[in-house]
């Protein structure tokens, strides 16, 4: 009779024993070169999300961002400064077209006069002379006209000069706006800050050394962690995201966590592999094949876990 009680029991949950803590494990490295300053941290040692890990001199980096905000400055300086051009510009424009104006009434006086200058002169009732002092005035007022019409026109196109010059001062102004933020995001990696709240592992960071781009510092364990489950295929038919599942961790015999299935990988573990078989060549021998299951905590373990660790699972499937 008790056996057949464990048996219903037992069949009611799926177990395996080829289960690990995983976690996303980072790569801490540098994204600037540099001589490291200071690790204010230590191995295995659990920090918060933001905490400095590393320093790295800061020094050339700053010196960047402070010559970057001077050629912001010196731009902002050359837009202002064409601004005024411009507007004095327009000033010099609107003289010019009064001018213009201007040398149009005195030309149009000069042919009204020459014109009766030249028909007193055809009846005989004017002189040769005035005739002559009217004609030579039309033509000083016409290139008097001429004059301040081509400098209307200069004043003018001067404009479209100073405004080409105020594009290239905007385009200056981006470029150094450009190197500013470079700058200031290279200043802030000089401070080489946790992702997230976790643990130092394999910590090869000193002071003194010189870091260079890429170059890993330090991994980094975050204190999200799950398990990595593989059940044997057969083991599959009845397993669905959201079941109940008892965790038993090796490290912590007599106790157990709760948990739930997240998903199923889609394919089994060795098709993802480095090399995975090639059933289509050779012999074929039927293996059953094991598929990774993700398993997360209900809530946070008020133990440590961490990536590798073996546990066994089991899986409340009906």
């Amino acid at each position: 009779m008790g056996g057949v009680i464990w048996w219903i029991n037992a069949r009611q949950y799926e177990s395996t024993d080829d289960a690990f803590i995983d976690a996303r494990t980072v790569s801490i490295s540098s994204q600037i070169n540099g001589a490291i300053v200071d690790v204010p941290v230590t191995d295995n040692q659990l920090v918060d999300a933001g905490a400095v890990l590393v320093r790295i001199d800061e020094r050339d980096y700053r010196a960047a961002l402070d010559q970057a905000r001077a050629q912001i400055d010196q731009a902002q300086s050359s837009i202002t400064n064409i601004d005024a051009q411009i507007e004095a510009q327009q000033a010099r424009i609107d003289q010019a077209e009064k001018q213009v104006t201007e040398a149009q009434a005195a030309l149009t006086f000069a042919q009204q006069e020459n014109t009766r200058a030249q028909e007193l002169l055809t009846k005989g009732a004017g002189t040769q002379q005035r005739a002559q002092q009217t004609a030579s005035d039309l033509r000083q007022r016409q290139a008097a006209f001429d004059a301040a019409q081509a400098n209307a026109v200069a004043a003018q196109k001067q404009i479209a000069v100073l405004r080409t010059q105020r594009a290239v001062a905007e385009g200056q102004l981006e470029q150094a706006q450009a190197a500013h933020d470079l700058a200031e995001a290279n200043l802030a990696r000089s401070a080489i800050k946790a992702p997230t709240a976790g643990r130092i592992t394999k910590l090869t960071a000193a002071k003194g050394d010189y870091a260079q781009i890429g170059q890993s510092l330090m991994m980094f364990v975050p204190l999200e962690v799950w398990v990595a489950a593989n059940f044997k295929e057969t083991q599959l038919g009845d397993m669905r995201p959201g079941q109940a599942v008892e965790i038993h961790v090796d490290a912590y015999p007599g106790r157990s966590f709760r948990g739930h299935v997240a998903s199923i990988q889609a394919g089994s573990g060795a098709a993802f592999s480095l090399l995975p078989p090639e059933n289509a060549t050779g012999n074929y021998v039927k293996v059953v094949q094991r598929v990774p299951v993700k398993i997360v905590f209900d809530k946070e373990p008020d133990v440590y876990l961490g990536p590798g660790m073996s546990v066994v699972p089991y899986v409340k499937v009906r």
